[in-house]
């Protein structure tokens, strides 16, 4: 049981190192791409929608590892506010992702 509990707070973990390491990487192609754009003096830059996208995908699969280790927490530690708790960041973070996806989809 012990494992179990350790294990759900890792995958939460898992879940906000995604994250970080998603803006890490999105800020150096971010960079990277105005650098390009100031020095070539181009009129316009439309990697700002790549680098936009490949953020929305890290958040999603950051918010998913996030969800997962919050369920297993809560399945492992039952009580009723646990589950009141997990229903409403589930439900929050459920209509992030939603939006989340369904822009990435138009942007792509």
């Amino acid at each position: 049981m012990q494992i179990l509990n350790i294990l759900s707070f890792y995958v939460s973990i898992i879940g906000i190192v995604v994250i970080v390491w998603g803006v890490l990487i999105v800020v150096i192609e971010f960079l990277r791409s105005e650098y390009i754009f100031l020095r070539k003096n181009h009129k316009q830059n439309n990697d700002k929608k790549n680098v936009r996208c490949r953020l929305g995908s890290y958040i999603l699969l950051g918010l998913e590892f996030m969800i997962a280790g919050d369920i297993m927490h809560t399945v492992l530690n039952p009580s009723k506010d646990s589950l009141i708790v997990l229903g409403s960041i589930v439900a929050i973070r459920t209509v992030i992702s939603y939006f989340l996806n369904k822009e990435l989809k138009a942007d792509s």
